[in-house]
Parts: structure tokens; C-alpha cells; sequence
């Protein structure tokens, strides 16, 4: 299924967002304020997880996408990094299951090369036992950044070509967003991310050309249903343009008269 492009056509907008995406931020902050250690922070945002499934299903949302490990997580501290593959493994053989019985479909996109052979493949169980599932889409980011999501989608651009040459040497933007790793969902409505910070930290960069941002001070263990509410409050209250005037889309969602 192709989806349509923010920049090239005006994507249908509704009252409730159909793809929402999450930098879930803040567990570790949640928990020293607390003065636990970082892995209670962590432990209770997969809770929070469960709750954000559960409430995006029951208010119509269609697409999920959460960042839960970005390619520049490396860089922490080697326990820190083991304590979140330990984590993901647990939740995939916890939560599958549930997600399966509510008709629940979970992708995981990025790099999995770097993970150990034990969770690929559990993670390739999942998304084969939901793969037909048509309610909810979760999809989760893992050893992700939007940068390397465009690089990887050239490359099997340039590979095709390669054994299948085309005429036209110029690359469009159809062709390529037909391989970045989120093809067969539409581009996020609406982006949230918790814990303070005001920044995309390298992710979804094509797809979140016309999203709209809500930022909260909220840190992600906290971030509950009724806070899910008032991110998509302020989403209602936005006036998606897509490059046009506000008269223009007053004219067009303004219902026409019949003579």
C-alpha cells in the first residue's frame, strides 16, 4: 500500500490523529528525581508503553511509532544498553501475545544487525505472528536514526537500479520513499515527545516534514492516557495548511452550497 506524501499532496486530516509518533524521553530523569536507579525509569516506561497501546486502540488511532533505541544510544553507558536489550526481550515475550489477541500488528524498524542473533529473532517471530492483525499498527524503533533510514533506502534504490536499469538517471521522491523503512505507513500526524527536551534527535526526518510537534515536560513513566488526551487537544487545535493560506482551507473544509 502506498501512502500519500505530505509535499507532494494534502493528505485527508481528521479529528483524531491516524499516525502518532513518540520520542518516549525522560526515564532515566524520572527515576533519579526519585532517587531509584535509571533501570526503575526504564522499567516503568514499558509499563507506560502498555498504556499508550491501549489507549491510541480505544481512541481510533492507526499507527503508533514509538523510539525506543536510537543508533546513537550506543553511546551509553555498556549496563545502561544491556539492561535495555534484557528489557525488549522481556517485553516481546510478555506483551506479544496480548497485542496478538487485540488484533494489535507490531513492526520493529532499524538496523537489527546489531543485535544479538537470540532477539532478531524473536522479533521476527512477532512481527510474523501479528503480520495479519488489522487494527492498530505499533511500530517500534530500535537501533534507529533517520538519517541512516534515508542512507539504507538509497542503497537499495541503487542496487535495484543496478539489476534492473531505468531511463531516467534522476532519483524522485516517490521512488525513494517507497524504500525507507516506514513505507507501508502514512506519515505521522502528529509528533510527541516527553521528557522536556524540544528536539527530533534524528528521528523520522522525512517523515515528520509536516507533522505536528507537541512537546511536554512530562517524563515518559508519566505519560498516561489523560496526557495522550491533551496532545491530541492541541493537535485540534492546529490548522494543518500544507503550504496553503488559512482562507484556503477554511474554503475547502467549509461545506459547499447546493443552489
Amino acid at each position: 500500500m502506498t501512502h500519500t506524501s505530505s509535499t507532494k499532496e494534502i493528505p485527508a486530516v481528521g479529528a483524531i490523529p491516524k499516525h502518532i509518533a513518540i520520542i518516549m524521553d525522560g526515564n532515566g530523569r524520572w527515576a533519579t528525581k526519585r532517587f531509584l536507579p535509571r533501570v526503575a525509569g526504564h522499567v516503568k516506561g514499558v509499563e507506560a508503553v502498555r498504556g499508550i497501546v491501549e489507549a491510541c486502540a480505544r481512541r481510533g488511532v492507526s499507527y503508533l511509532t514509538l523510539f525506543a533505541f536510537s543508533s546513537e544510544n550506543w553511546r551509553r553507558p555498556a549496563d545502561e544498553v544491556s539492561l535495555l536489550m534484557r528489557l525488549f526481550v522481556t517485553a516481546l515475550e510478555k506483551e506479544v501475545a496480548k497485542m496478538h489477541a487485540n488484533d494489535i500488528r507490531l513492526k520493529v524498524v532499524g538496523d537489527l544487525t546489531r543485535f544479538d542473533a537470540q532477539l532478531q529473532k524473536m522479533i521476527a517471530a512477532a512481527e510474523e505472528k501479528t503480520a495479519a492483525n488489522k487494527g492498530l499498527t505499533v511500530t517500534v524503533c530500535a537501533n534507529y536514526g533517520g538519517r541512516w533510514d534515508i542512507v539504507q533506502a538509497m542503497n537499495k534504490l541503487l542496487k535495484d537500479r543496478e539489476a534492473s536499469p531505468v531511463s531516467t538517471p534522476q532519483v524522485t521522491e516517490d521512488e525513494l520513499g517507497t524504500y525507507l523503512s516506514m513505507a507501508y505507513a502514512p506519515e505521522p500526524d502528529l509528533f510527541i515527545r516527553t521528557g522536556g527536551e524540544t528536539r527530533i534527535s534524528n528521528f523520522l526526518l522525512w517523515q515528520l516534514a509536516y507533522s505536528e510537534f507537541y512537546f511536554t515536560d512530562t517524563f515518559w513513566p508519566d505519560f498516561d492516557a489523560a496526557a495522550l488526551d491533551l496532545s491530541i487537544q492541541s493537535y485540534q487545535n492546529r490548522e494543518r495548511r500544507f503550504g496553503r493560506t488559512s482562507a484556503q482551507v477554511t474554503e475547502q473544509s467549509s461545506p459547499k452550497e447546493s443552489n
